[in-house]
């Protein structure tokens, strides 16, 4: 089911199940964001990379993630674009952008509890209902429906990965710092430069992510940078050399020792 406005608002919602990857309209729409729900298990490759999801887990997708499967078991997804709705604009009503989007690592996992599957499903048959009445409201209403479904995942992601109640701000600024890592990890490669942008010291900015989680700062940015070169080594022409100078490395032979000591393998031999 597709929904069309006259300003190019667009949202799709489509429950996939024995199809391959064609059936969820890649190549990607720009600027769309996407929740895929797994309601079996189901093996999958993202930018290369193999992940096994489970029933009732949610998979956070922006236009910039490569998808691979021979087909789909059993998936509902949810796709919108820009014009539909903006995370970024409406950063106050659902708290997501750095943290289910944009969060400069791996894509998110949201695990669905059984508490709350019901819920869930109650929303999804909304959702169809509202897809299905061609009204003057039907605009809102949708957006109305999306916004719930991003905030059920929010609480849920922020259940999961618990910071204590007494520095819940700090939430805030990992995900404005992984927002500006998504958008300046060409050219920006210290933890320096990112705690200059957000007004904080580097070692501020460090026991943010010491109390949350289980990377540094320095992780993040590192593995963003890394996660780019794979992307542009998988699925690009580019030459290593082009591909070092596009990540922000000065020499190939600096970047090649880089991806080497994270990946394992020479940046040829991965290609290959």
């Amino acid at each position: 089911m597709q929904y069309q406005g006259r300003n190019q608002e667009l949202l799709i919602l489509e429950n996939v199940e024995g199809k391959g990857i064609h059936s969820l309209h890649l190549p990607m729409i720009p600027g769309s964001l996407t929740f895929l729900w797994f309601k079996t298990r189901q093996s999958i490759h993202i930018d290369g990379t193999a992940l096994q999801l489970k029933a009732n887990q949610v998979l956070c997708l922006t236009e910039f993630h490569r998808l691979e499967t021979e087909k789909f078991e059993r998936v509902r997804l949810i796709r919108f674009n820009r014009p539909f709705y903006c995370i970024k604009d409406h950063d106050n009503e659902v708290s997501c952008k750095g943290l289910l989007f944009y969060t400069a690592t791996e894509p998110p996992i949201i695990t669905i509890p059984k508490s709350e599957t019901d819920k869930f499903e109650i929303l999804w048959e909304m959702f169809l209902i509202e897809m299905a009445t061609a009204d003057n409201l039907q605009f809102e209403m949708l957006q109305m429906m999306l916004k719930r479904f991003i905030i059920f995942c929010t609480r849920i992601y922020k259940s999961q990965y618990a910071m204590p109640q007494n520095i819940a701000r700090g939430w805030d600024v990992i995900r404005e710092f992984n927002l500006l890592v998504e958008t300046h990890f060409r050219e920006v490669h210290t933890v320096a430069g990112y705690a200059a942008k957000l007004n904080k010291s580097p070692k501020t900015l460090s026991n943010y992510f010491l109390r949350q989680r289980n990377k540094s700062p320095l992780q993040v940015i590192q593995e963003r940078i890394m996660l780019e070169a794979r992307r542009l080594l998988r699925y690009s022409d580019k030459s290593v050399k082009e591909i070092a100078y596009e990540i922000g490395y000065e020499d190939v032979q600096s970047f090649s020792r880089a991806f080497q000591q994270k990946e394992g393998i020479p940046p040829s031999a991965f290609r290959k």
